[in-house]
């Protein structure tokens, strides 16, 4: 029986990985139309049709905004923020293949981070795990022998964002209701890029419409379905389905927006996803916790709810 649930958990969460990868198709069909501040904006209003399906018997809206340490909610609240930000502009200038693989780099900077902020202990491993995801990333970005854009930047801080908002969670604990975590994320995005659009507002035609509320519903939709995943199968099973947003990035490429994947780009892909499973197991062999399966951004989503979260 058990077995039958965690089964249905991992489907889950691949069908909440596939959303958000049909969530990222959405905003590069934008093709940079609008500002990057406007299409977070935008997706992220419709992102707060999640609300209610996000919350758990004995939750109020005002939870959405009780937390247990003010200042790491208010970190995240920024941090998502630009994490959507950059993730838009990554998708909007990179093929999505290239975005998903420089996005990819969230498992390194969580370890760096939790070594500098969180006085973790990283053994051999996982400091290998590191080395090896930014050898994959000089391979696809090969500096010196191509022209690196706002979106490689974009893609980077996307990655950034989302190690930022794990440590947050660690360190807060596992004692903080996930819709507080989701709520830090979309208020961010709506504050934060509704200021930033202002001075550069265009009224979006209906194709645009289309785009964007599918980049905001498909997102809303996945964090519903990773938060259904989590009380079905532990995070250790979860976590890896994330890398198959990698296999919707070739195929939406390939379809859609006519991109081709060179050898270089392909073994940097191997080597960081390499990198990110072997961090991955790692912290599932140390029991270390990991974050709500709840995000703003897809990023966000990367790493999976820990079962406690899950059955709270």
């Amino acid at each position: 029986m058990r077995n039958d649930q965690s089964l249905k958990g991992v489907l889950l969460a691949f069908a909440a990985f596939a959303a958000y990868s049909w969530s990222d198709a959405s905003v590069k069909l934008i093709d940079g139309a609008l500002s990057a501040y406007q299409s977070s904006f935008i997706g992220a209003v419709f992102g707060l049709v999640g609300f209610p399906f996000l919350m758990k018997p004995g939750d109020r809206w005002t939870d959405a905004f009780r937390t247990s340490n003010r200042t790491l909610w208010f970190l995240r609240f920024f941090a998502t923020s630009a994490g959507t930000i950059g993730s838009v502009i990554a998708f909007t200038y990179l093929s999505m293949a290239e975005a998903f693989v420089l996005i990819f780099l969230l498992p390194c900077f969580v370890t760096i981070m939790s070594v500098i902020f969180l006085k973790e202990q990283v053994g051999v491993r996982r400091w290998s795990a590191v080395v090896i995801g930014f050898v994959g990333t000089l391979i696809v970005l090969r500096p010196g022998f191509r022209e690196l854009s706002i979106g490689h930047l974009g893609a980077v801080f996307g990655g950034l964002s989302g190690a930022i908002s794990i440590v947050c969670y660690r360190a807060i604990g596992p004692t903080e209701k996930g819709i507080s975590l989701y709520s830090a994320g979309v208020l961010g995005v709506l504050v934060i890029c509704g200021l930033l659009m202002i001075t550069d507002f265009r009224l979006p035609n209906l194709e645009q419409w289309l785009f964007l509320a599918g980049y905001g519903l498909l997102a809303a939709l996945a964090a519903i379905l990773m938060m259904y995943a989590a009380n079905h199968a532990p995070a250790a099973m979860i976590g890896p389905t994330q890398y198959s947003q990698m296999l919707w990035a070739v195929l939406f490429g390939y379809m859609i927006f006519g991109d081709h994947i060179d050898l270089p780009m392909l073994a940097g892909i191997v080597l960081i996803i390499g990198s990110g499973l072997l961090t991955l197991a790692r912290e599932r062999i140390r029991n270390v916790p990991l974050p709500p399966a709840i995000a703003t951004d897809p990023q966000g989503a990367g790493v999976t709810a820990s079962q406690d979260e899950a059955d709270r």
